[in-house]
């Protein structure tokens, strides 16, 4: 099956290092936000879209690409966050499941974290993703792969 992952990492490279580990191990091809404006999804079997987290959500750019997933197309979600509050992938999930799509399940870490007020303390979540992190993804998408007919929750 020919999977891919768009992916928006911009502070740290948290996430990026999360879809990094899925690509070498299992080789899914990775585009950045930034150059997935042309792609043409309907060629993938499933589609990957993984975001840091800001203010509770997907980066805007995420949410507003998750607009163009054609119908009927199989979607996991991953994310990298300073916090561990929850909820973050109500939003895009909504979205996605709007146009038709079926989200296959979620993965998401901690994240080193130094924006807003949270540089003044040095950052938060400071060295994660861990290794640990970084293999829980891996092991999200090998879950994924093997078809599991049920929705699949893991890390936070």
């Amino acid at each position: 099956m020919k999977s891919i992952i768009i992916y928006e990492s911009t502070h740290h490279g948290n996430t990026k290092r999360l879809v990094e580990a899925i690509a070498v191990k299992d080789n899914v091809e990775t585009v950045s936000i930034e150059n997935a404006g042309s792609l043409e999804l309907s060629g993938y079997d499933r589609i990957g879209l993984a975001s840091g987290i800001a203010f509770g959500k997907f980066y805007k750019r995420m949410e507003k690409f998750a607009e163009k997933i054609p119908a009927g197309a199989q979607v996991f979600l991953l994310y990298t966050c300073g916090s561990p509050a929850g909820g973050y992938v109500k939003n895009i999930t909504r979205t996605l499941e709007a146009k038709g799509a079926k989200v296959l399940g979620n993965y998401g870490c901690k994240g080193y974290d130094t924006y807003g007020p949270f540089k003044l303390v040095g950052g938060i979540a400071k060295g994660h993703p861990t290794k640990e992190d970084i293999a829980g993804a891996v092991a999200f998408y090998n879950k994924i792969q093997m078809n599991n007919p049920h929705k699949t929750e893991v890390g936070l």
